[in-house]
């Protein structure tokens, strides 16, 4: 019984060390390298639900758009699945080559829509076969009404 309850008082301990990566010091370790104050990271780490999740969000989008870490993290805090924001801005910034400013465009309505993968294929798709501007397809994708669901339409 001594043994068991001995074991048992050191589990908790051993969880929470400095030798165990956990999800707070990934986010802050990766968020520190964006260039983003420490008070920044801090918050930010500290009152989301998945701090990987958000720290990778921001990364991505702050390195493969012209998009800044700030901006980045605004929108990724916001998103109910940040990864998926992540890659409907990288996916149309580097689809919709036209127009090198449409990241910032492409941060906004990515945010606004509900399902961000569905509404980056549906942006990319349509770039590759008509002739329009970034934003008209940008605007077509995000509005429901044009948008047609199965055979019944909406």
């Amino acid at each position: 019984m001594t043994i068991s309850s001995l074991f048992a008082s050191i589990l908790p301990t051993m969880a929470i060390t400095d030798s165990f990566p956990n999800e707070y010091r990934i986010c802050a370790n990766q968020l520190r390298k964006t260039g983003l104050t420490p008070d920044q990271v801090a918050q930010s780490c500290a009152k989301t639900l998945y701090p990987t999740d958000l720290s990778a969000c921001v990364v991505n989008i702050s390195k493969h758009t012209q998009i800044s870490a700030l901006d980045a993290l605004n929108s990724c805090k916001q998103a109910r699945r940040p990864q998926d924001l992540a890659t409907c801005v990288v996916s149309i910034s580097k689809g919709v080559k036209a127009d090198s400013a449409i990241a910032p465009d492409a941060l906004a309505y990515c945010g606004r829509s509900l399902l961000p993968l569905d509404f980056a294929e549906c942006v990319i798709a349509l770039r590759r076969e008509i002739d329009l501007t970034p934003v008209q397809f940008l605007d077509t994708c995000i509005n429901a009404r044009e948008r047609t669901f199965g055979t019944g339409g909406i």
